[in-house]
């Protein structure tokens, strides 16, 4: 399994929750309401790209942390 690394553009969320109902183990709110990364390692690959792919805003930045490669959203060509 690659070791993620996960990130929340907090300019960007808008409190929808997506990430939070896909992957209650790795995002909850903050004390602004704005989700933010709890446990980098609290849900398999599948499921953190899953909820980063369901932030209807794109506010959710997923990169392999071996390779260095950005996972999603898809780096700009």
């Amino acid at each position: 399994m690659a070791k993620l690394k996960t990130t929340v553009d907090k300019n960007k969320c808008i409190s929808s929750g997506d990430c939070i109902d896909t992957a209650p183990t790795v995002f909850a709110f903050d004390a602004d309401d704005k989700s933010e990364v709890i446990n980098q390692d609290g849900a398999d690959a599948q499921t953190i790209l899953a909820a980063a792919r369901g932030c209807p805003v794109r506010a959710i930045t997923v990169v392999d942390e071996e390779t260095g490669v950005q996972l999603y959203p898809a780096p700009k060509k």
